[in-house]
């Protein structure tokens, strides 16, 4: 994994059409791909709202998730908001940097809450309709193992098929605070 500091991920950034977001859930990837994609003037795409899942928190065949990646990555211009690991294969060969929103579990945990608070019995403006926002003992398992668990697959993810892919890695709000100060400067 080809990790660069956060100045050189936003130098790199400034030239880039193509962006993987990847990182637990709660830890702002979403706000942030938003805010990349004005930035960027590129396509926002939410993998959960545009590949994962139907109304009704019903999963999308994977043979239909890859079909729409696949087509999707064929854009010049995007971020793509989503850690799903299934799709790297496809996703990582076209992207020419990977932002990993890596915030501590409890810093996720307040993510989520704050925003099942906010859109409680609601779905968010970058999930599927049909899909209110809701939280429970697994999803709350997977954030706090995230790292234990989920981490090593991206690593070796990364590693299989973007390998020379700059990785930047955020670990804290100031973090990504500054990554969009950095490209607001450079504009």
């Amino acid at each position: 994994m080809k990790v660069v500091s956060l100045t050189q991920g936003a130098d790199l950034l400034a030239g880039c059409g193509r962006v993987s977001v990847i990182g637990c859930s709660g830890g702002g990837k979403s706000t942030l791909s938003q805010a990349l994609a004005h930035r960027l003037h590129a396509t926002y795409l939410c993998m959960d709202r545009e590949f994962f899942w139907l109304p009704g928190w019903v999963p999308r065949p994977r043979d239909e998730q890859r079909a729409l990646i696949v087509e999707a990555v064929k854009q010049e211009r995007w971020i793509m908001d989503g850690t799903n690991p299934s799709g790297f294969d496809i996703r990582l060969p076209r992207s020419e940097m990977v932002i990993w929103v890596r915030m501590p579990r409890l810093v996720c945990l307040m993510g989520v809450l704050r925003r099942w608070w906010v859109y409680r019995g609601q779905t968010r403006p970058e999930m599927t309709p049909g899909c209110p926002e809701k939280i429970d003992a697994d999803f709350v398992r997977y954030i706090w193992n995230f790292e234990k668990r989920d981490a090593p697959i991206i690593i070796d993810k990364i590693d299989a098929y973007g390998r020379d892919i700059p990785v930047l890695e955020l670990k804290s709000r100031r973090d990504m605070r500054r990554l969009l100060d950095l490209l607001k400067a450079s504009s």
